[in-house]
C-alpha cells in the first residue's frame, strides 16, 4: 500500500472508530440546540445602510443610492458609465427601469453565446457581510445571467436590507429551491496571492440602492 492510501486508510478508521457508537437516537433535537448566536443587529437603519455600502465597496463595487422617483434615471448612468448597450434582464423586472437607448434582451431561455451584460433586483442584501441574495425569481433571473457576464447591475432597496444573516433566514417563508450569494465582482487568487477578477462571476458589479421613504 502507498503511503497517500495508508493515511486515507488511517483517517478512515479514526472515523469510524470515533463514531462507532453514535445512532439517530442519541441526536438532539433540533429545538434543543442552543442558539446563543446574534440573530438580530443593533444598528440603527442608516447605519446598517452605510455598513452595507461599506462592505461592498471594499469588495470593489461600485455603489450609488438614489431616491426611489429617480431610479430610471440612475440606471441611465451607470448603464452609459459601462460604456455597453446590450443587457439581458429578467422577464419580471419593471418595465420602467428598462429605458430608452439602450438594447434589451428579455430572458426567455437565452442560450449562453446571447446572455450580454445584465440588470437584476434582488430578494435581499445582508449588511454585515455586504453580500447580495438572489432567490432567482421573476425579476431576479435565471443563475446563468448573473454568472456568465462581465457587467451586472442591481438594484436593492433599502428595505430589503438587513443586518445579518439570521435576520436574512428570517425573511425566508420557506427554504428557497435555488440561492446565489454575491458579495462583490467575481475573484480569485492563486497561492502566489496574484488577484483575477471575472474567473466565476461578473468581473464588475454596480450596485444601486434605492432610498425608503423612512430613510
Amino acid at each position: 500500500m502507498s503511503a497517500i492510501a495508508d493515511s486515507r486508510q488511517q483517517v478512515l478508521d479514526r472515523i469510524r472508530a470515533a463514531t462507532r457508537n453514535s445512532t439517530r437516537g442519541d441526536e438532539q433535537p433540533l429545538a434543543a440546540v442552543a442558539r446563543d448566536y446574534i440573530q438580530k443587529g443593533k444598528l440603527t437603519l442608516r447605519a446598517c445602510h452605510e455598513r452595507f455600502i461599506e462592505r461592498l465597496r471594499e469588495y470593489d463595487a461600485d455603489v450609488v443610492e438614489c431616491e426611489p422617483e429617480r431610479i430610471g434615471g440612475t440606471i441611465v448612468a451607470q448603464l452609459k458609465a459601462s460604456g455597453r448597450r446590450k443587457f439581458v434582464v429578467p422577464d419580471g423586472l419593471p418595465a420602467e427601469w428598462l429605458v430608452e437607448g439602450f438594447d434589451w434582451k428579455i430572458d426567455k431561455g437565452l442560450s449562453a453565446n446571447e446572455v450580454e451584460e445584465v440588470v437584476t433586483a434582488c430578494f435581499c442584501g445582508v449588511a454585515e457581510s455586504g453580500t447580495i441574495v438572489l432567490h432567482h425569481g421573476s425579476t431576479e433571473g435565471r443563475r446563468v445571467i448573473s454568472l456568465l457576464p462581465d457587467w451586472h447591475l442591481c438594484v436593492v432597496r433599502a428595505s430589503q436590507v438587513v443586518e445579518t444573516l439570521p435576520e436574512y433566514f428570517a425573511r425566508c417563508e420557506r427554504t428557497p429551491e435555488l440561492v446565489t450569494w454575491i458579495s462583490g465582482p467575481s475573484a480569485t487568487a492563486d497561492i502566489e496571492m496574484t488577484r483575477i477578477k471575472g474567473v466565476h462571476g461578473p468581473r464588475f458589479l454596480n450596485v444601486v440602492l434605492v432610498k425608503d421613504a423612512r430613510d
